[in-house]
């Protein structure tokens, strides 16, 4: 068998390249589907949107709720408390610090249309859509709470099983909403801070 020659092996090089090639020609990138489509976003639905907690534990240790319906279906309509201090049966000992609102201007007296928030507007809602009442006073922080900036997001960006958010009122309490100030904890000391380690002098 005759051996090739250097030319023949350039040859066979160049054309075997040439054939390859189409494979290594950039294609345009395209998202994959599921990126078109935003990810499912869950808000929390937390308890206290339609309950109160008593002074009872259950007997895993957990607070005893009562729905809010339960006392509020049963009591006459009555003037609207101007202020916590208002309050002579139920709801005794609130703190509300939240500017210059008074009960009123969030809360509806109507008892047998059960607990009812309202907007502005007048619009009327249920407790459990009390994010929509937040949101026309405190917009950036909605704006950043759509966006994922704000309420903490709990699940994976990729696997599209659906996220959480939280609530406002899971971080915030709706009549004093102000993040209570804390001092912060000391850092952990390492074990051999007074004469360093080996490796960190």
């Amino acid at each position: 068998m005759p051996h090739p020659t250097t030319r023949t092996l350039a040859w066979l090089a160049v054309a075997s390249s040439l054939v390859a090639c189409k494979e290594d020609v950039p294609q345009a990138w395209a998202a994959p589907a599921s990126a078109s489509q935003p990810l499912p976003i869950e808000v929390r639905q937390p308890l206290k949107l339609t309950s109160i907690e008593t002074h009872e534990r259950d007997s895993l240790g957990r607070p005893v709720r009562i729905a809010c319906t339960t006392c509020h279906s049963l009591k006459t309509t009555a003037p609207m408390p101007t202020s916590p201090a208002d309050l002579d049966e139920f709801h005794q000992g609130l703190t509300f610090r939240h500017g210059s609102l008074a009960c009123a201007s969030c809360h509806v007296a109507e008892p047998e249309s059960g607990p009812l928030l309202h907007l502005a507007d007048g619009q009327r809602l249920p407790t459990s859509q009390a994010l929509r009442l937040c949101a026309q006073c405190h917009g950036p922080q909605y704006r950043d709470f759509e966006k994922g900036a704000h309420g903490g997001l709990e699940g994976s960006w990729d696997d599209g099983a659906v996220r959480t958010k939280n609530h406002c009122v899971d971080c915030h309490d709706s009549h004093a909403p102000a993040i209570p100030k804390v001092i912060p904890a000391a850092p952990p000391r390492a074990r051999d801070s007074a004469e360093g380690t080996p490796d960190h002098g």
